[in-house]
């Protein structure tokens, strides 16, 4: 048998709790993060939780987003503020639910997923999610490769071809323990953060439209503006996030033998990812404004890095803020965002391959395998086509909108599991108003794919 189940009682009730055969995913790094005691103030319990918010924040402000909220901003001013907003706010909701499922279960959501599945449909469902991964990491490769053009003068080809030497990096960070990656991680964002703050603040956005665009608008329905939603959906809630979140949280070593153990866990690390997540909120407004407020309205296009790269120079289209300082600040941050989120494609793919097909195999090689699967597709379409940044650019939107279309795979087996009086005990079980939330965000997130999906098929026709 793969998995063993056992009634485990409960101080509200009684659960029932299956254990994945293959142990703990992430085993190496599982339970290896001291915490501060429970008599400890709120500020130093924080602290020791703190980390993997911000791996999971990564996601939500990688290359794939900077396409997509900044091309809302140039195409469609303030309007899609308020999408922004929403997608951030369901993908607080969905990482709550796969931190608690985590900490309360001791699986992860491919794992919970996979237990309570037959084979077959756990391959189906593992190649689906391995998928989207291979998605986020094209966006990575993308963005990382033309950082490195635009900064050094490299071929594309070139660029893509070393980011497969991040496996170096990644093995390294690996050897100094999980707590210095999440500094790592979190000392890159406050830079991403650092160079938009001060770009939007030179560009001056129109405030009052700020606040409007944050209000639900018909105009947001149109066939453009919700094909750039759906992208900025697919970009802002990543599905690879939710598997990633339910294994990381178990680093911590809190008590897993008590409810009141798992209680304060559940707590602080809602308290991480909701902070974490408010920067990235943060972040894609900030990359929003800056292409509603420079660019809106101008002629010429302006949907690709590098077109963007020579407009924040260009006094006739950045007006008096426009220098090669702005330019080069653009570049290095989009390298660090590429370069950042490698760490978190690589254990997810690890926690996904392991939950759902029991299959464990060395890090270098998982990352190597994860890596080529997303390179070979980008060096094939910049060979095609010349080393066209524009084409690699409409394959890195088209990435984020299969996100957007393989996320309910995700949401739905998260929703189910969490809401689960069974699965999770009655104390930890999700409250009526937020199942009720969770199915409505599938929902709604479910039909717009749908409507996407046919307004695809008919541009085709």
């Amino acid at each position: 048998m793969s998995i063993a189940e056992a009634d485990v009682p409960t101080d509200t009730g009684r659960r029932r709790l299956i254990r994945p055969a293959n142990g703990p995913s992430l085993e190496e790094i599982n339970g290896t993060v001291s915490i501060a005691p429970k008599e400890a103030g709120f500020l130093r319990s924080l602290v020791s939780f703190s980390g993997p918010g911000a791996l999971v924040a990564v996601g939500y402000m990688d290359p794939g987003n900077w396409v997509t909220s900044i091309g809302g901003g140039q195409q469609y001013g303030y309007l899609l503020l308020n999408v922004i907003l929403l997608s951030s706010l369901i993908a607080m909701l969905l990482q709550y639910m796969a931190a608690k499922l985590g900490i309360v279960t001791g699986m992860d959501l491919a794992q919970a997923t996979r237990a309570h599945t037959g084979p077959r449909m756990g391959i189906v469902l593992w190649i689906t999610t391995e998928l989207a991964i291979m998605a986020t990491d094209i966006a990575e490769v993308i963005g990382a490769a033309i950082a490195l053009h635009l900064l050094f003068g490299m071929s594309l080809v070139v660029g893509v071809c070393l980011t497969v030497f991040d496996v170096l990096l990644l093995l390294l960070l690996m050897r100094v323990g999980f707590r210095k990656i999440e500094a790592i991680v979190a000392t890159l964002i406050l830079t991403i953060v650092a160079v938009f703050v001060y770009e939007v603040a030179l560009a001056g956005p129109d405030m009052a439209q700020v606040a409007t665009g944050f209000l639900p608008s018909a105009q947001t329905l149109g066939h453009g503006q919700l094909i750039m939603a759906l992208g900025i959906v697919g970009a802002t809630v990543m599905p690879h996030n939710l598997y990633l979140h339910s294994a990381i949280v178990q680093s911590r070593a809190y008590d897993r033998g008590t409810d009141e153990g798992r209680a304060h866990a559940v707590r602080f690390a809602t308290w991480d990812s909701n902070i974490q997540l408010g920067a990235a909120f943060f972040v894609n407004c900030l990359l929003l404004l800056l292409g509603a407020a420079l660019f809106f309205g101008k002629p010429g296009d302006l949907s690709t890095f590098g077109s963007l790269y020579d407009a924040l120079q260009d006094p006739a289209l950045a007006g008096a803020v426009a220098s090669p300082v702005l330019s080069t600040l653009f570049a290095v941050a989009l390298l660090a965002s590429g370069q950042n989120s490698t760490i978190t494609g690589t254990l997810t793919g690890q926690v996904v391959m392991e939950g759902f097909i029991h299959m464990r195999i060395p890090l270098w090689m998982r990352r190597v395998v994860t890596r080529l699967l997303a390179v070979i597709p980008v060096v094939v379409c910049t060979i095609v086509f010349n080393g066209s940044e524009v084409a690699l650019e409409q394959l890195l939107v088209y990435s984020q909108v299969f996100l957007c279309v393989a996320l309910p795979i995700s949401m739905v087996p998260l929703v189910w599991f969490t809401s689960s009086k069974r699965i999770m005990g009655e104390r930890f079980a999700n409250k009526t108003w937020v199942s009720v939330l969770g199915w409505v965000a599938t929902a709604v997130l479910t039909v717009l794919n749908l409507q996407l999906i046919w307004s695809l098929v008919q541009d085709f026709i």
